[in-house]
């Protein structure tokens, strides 16, 4: 990791500092997923098949996983896997249930009730990545909301394997939280196949989940398309930012850095702290861990363009990383909670010494699909909410109408609107007809 000073740099140097890694999205890549996209809207499950075979030397017979691949994927777990994916699929919906959004009701004017309903959308799709790591973990963060929510259909695809089966962990994983709706389907082809429908796999609403730089341009495709789908947020490559004062463990912060680091050669890890030594201490366990780690390849090329930045104090931290906006964000120090009131832009914060980010990754309870690449300014992880519409009503007496009716029309002629005062003097004079008080 390149070790900078804050106060030593100008304003073009801090920029340089915070900038993420040049994106993978290119011309070229661009084009190659919209030709893909094109070919399964056209072609269908008979591109799907043959983008299947070019891109994962794979023969499917069916692209939906049957029965008894479900049966065999159980049975090939051990008991202590099962037992992990059963633990944390409980923390995570015990948490999504507590924070789901719930109706609300409430009177604003006599005789006028206004309402907010939570309402499902009604056909998801999931998307979990397999790469070169397969993730159970992803399948329980969207299928455990998406249940939630209420969804009346929840399809989920994954690449498959060489064998053309799908890893047993993310297909128990899926089983376990009641989705069963499963297709060997993956990258572009696999958003395609979701967001346009084919004639085995159906057309949903909105996608969710992480990809690499193909399926991450995909779904910004078919979001823009009239005709394609809604997604949750363009999630990018991993990222971190621990900060850390001379309280830590240099060995738990580089160990965090490497959790984060070992997802890709793309992704990114940042440390700030105010304490020289520690930055030092941090590098040399670096080293040391990474002579560990069957991933070190990928996580020293994501480390190469990484930062340790030296800063005067921990506010100061707080404001770089505010303006970083990270994924996820550490707080290992010494007063977690002290910091915490400042945050702004986050997707998930992790406080004190014994609060690794691989904790959220897995078993805490919170989403791990989070918004990167400085998205957390302004949007959220994924949630139950993010699997729902919030739908206003609002219902009017006569008394209600009366109280409030005069001042729509006064607003409404404001605008020029007629037709919408129109719309109250109408009722308000027909009331008045009817002689009610």
């Amino acid at each position: 990791m390149k070790r900078l000073t804050w106060s030593e740099l100008d304003a073009a140097a801090r920029d340089a500092a915070l900038a993420r890694p040049d994106s993978l999205t290119s011309g070229e890549l661009k084009e190659q997923v919209a030709r893909v996209l094109a070919q399964v809207r056209a072609d269908g499950d008979s591109s799907l098949r043959a983008l299947t075979r070019r891109f994962d030397g794979v023969e499917l017979e069916s692209l939906r996983v049957g029965d008894e691949e479900f049966a065999q994927a159980q049975a090939e777990l051990s008991a202590e896997l099962k037992r992990a994916i059963d633990d944390s699929r409980l923390r995570i919906e015990r948490f999504h249930r507590e924070t789901r959004p719930h109706p609300i009701a409430l009177s604003t004017a006599p005789g006028l009730m206004c309402e907010r309903l939570p309402i499902a959308i009604s056909t998801v799709g999931l998307y979990v990545p397999a790469g070169s790591a397969p993730l159970p973990s992803t399948a329980l963060m969207l299928c455990v909301p998406a249940r939630l929510a209420g969804c009346k259909r929840v399809v989920l695809c994954s690449p498959p394997r060489k064998d053309g089966s799908i890893d047993p962990a993310v297909l128990y994983a899926a089983q376990v939280c009641g989705v069963t709706e499963v297709y060997k389907l993956g990258g572009a082809q696999a958003v395609a196949a979701m967001a346009y429908g084919t004639e085995g796999v159906p057309k949903v609403a909105k996608i969710f989940g992480p990809g690499n730089a193909y399926v991450t341009e995909a779904k910004l495709q078919v979001s823009q398309q009239a005709f394609g789908a809604a997604i949750d947020m363009p999630a990018g490559p991993s990222e971190v930012l621990v900060i850390a004062d001379n309280t830590a463990n240099a060995r738990f912060v580089a160990a965090d850095l490497l959790s984060q680091a070992e997802h890709g050669p793309d992704s990114q890890v940042l440390l700030l702290s105010p304490c020289s030594e520690l930055v030092a201490s941090v590098s040399d366990a670096l080293e040391e861990l990474l002579a560990t780690l069957p991933r070190a390849d990928l996580a020293r090329a994501a480390l190469a363009h990484s930062r340790s930045i030296c800063v005067d104090t921990l506010e100061q931290a707080v404001e770089i990383s505010n303006a970083y906006a990270p994924e996820h964000l550490i707080l290992n120090v010494a007063d977690p909670r002290r910091l915490l009131l400042n945050v702004e832009n986050a997707g998930s914060v992790f406080l004190g010494r014994y609060t690794p980010e691989s904790l959220g990754d897995y078993t805490s309870g919170t989403n791990h699909v989070l918004p990167t690449n400085g998205n957390a300014r302004t949007m959220s992880g994924v949630s139950v909410q993010s699997f729902q519409k919030l739908v206003t009503v609002q219902e009017a007496s006569a008394e209600g109408l009366k109280a409030v009716g005069p001042a729509a029309i006064t607003l409404a002629q404001a605008e020029g609107l007629e037709a919408h005062a129109l719309a109250v003097r109408l009722r308000l004079a027909a009331i008045a007809q009817e002689g009610r008080p």
